[in-house]
């Protein structure tokens, strides 16, 4: 039976446990959709393809040597085995015990895994360099400060940490690649989370909104201080449709939202 789709709140266990379900159950086919085009090994901050050899948004490959990079949300690790390859030793978690069995798979030479929860990292504090998450934990939690204060522990003082997540004006729009997918059929203003749920009524996907004035006093609230906002314009060489993403859209309006923060380098 299919789930239903809904509209209504969903709290911060409801929400860790669906998708922890929701992941392990589509870790398979997400790997082999979308494989591809994430590569083994490359760092793809979202479907517009925009990537960190070219973004720089942690800084200049040549400094990631020697960083401790913590990546939340890895899925199968591809952005942690990049900063690997640039001298990084980064640790990548999932929430999904399946996404890391294909980080497993792929391979981990340089890269540790840890299966936990963002909004309960299992790290002392200052124990990061730098952290970053592509659409990882973020869009699917239901208290992203809670998460944020988490990262910003777990950072030395100075340290970044950059995230994506889905662009907050897509909230508003039908999520269809086409045509159908460019008129808007719901206020930008709701937040009451998008819901999945089976015929008992739980929860098996959920997905959170926040405007992007939410995010801004969230990455705020947090103790962070945002150094940047990144939209990533549709290049022309990426003929992908990706759920949602696809060239007709991304010429029109943005699709993902790049969140660059620093923890103070005065912050003890």
């Amino acid at each position: 039976m299919e789930p239903e789709a809904t509209r209504r709140p969903a709290g911060v266990a409801e929400s860790s446990r669906a998708s922890r379900g929701w992941w392990d159950r589509n870790a398979d086919d997400y790997q082999v959709e979308h494989g591809t085009f994430l590569g083994d090994d490359r760092f793809v901050w979202g479907p517009e393809g925009l990537d960190e050899v070219e973004a720089e948004l942690l800084g200049p490959a040549e400094e990631l040597t020697g960083k401790n990079v913590l990546e939340i949300g890895a899925g199968a690790a591809q952005c942690s085995r990049w900063l690997a390859a640039q001298g990084a030793r980064p640790v990548a978690l999932d929430l999904s015990h399946r996404q890391l069995q294909h980080a497993l798979r792929i391979g981990t030479k340089g890269v540790a895994l840890v299966e936990a929860d963002a909004g309960a990292l299992p790290f002392g504090d200052g124990t990061f360099d730098l952290a970053c998450s592509a659409y990882g934990a973020l869009p699917f939690v239901a208290d992203p400060v809670r998460v944020l204060r988490e990262v910003r522990r777990v950072l030395r003082p100075g340290g970044r940490f950059v995230f994506s997540v889905t662009h907050p004006i897509r909230w508003a729009f039908p999520d269809e690649p086409g045509p159908e997918g460019l008129s808007v059929s719901a206020s930008y203003f709701d937040r009451t989370p998008y819901v999945e749920q089976d015929e008992d009524g739980r929860a098996v996907y959920v997905e959170h909104h926040r405007t992007v004035g939410d995010r801004v006093r969230d990455v705020v609230a947090a103790g962070f201080r945002l150094v940047d906002l990144v939209e990533p314009e549709w290049p022309s060489w990426n003929s992908q449709v990706w759920g949602g993403w696809s060239p007709l859209r991304g010429n029109l309006i943005p699709g993902s939202a790049i969140f660059v923060c620093e923890r103070d380098e005065r912050d003890g």
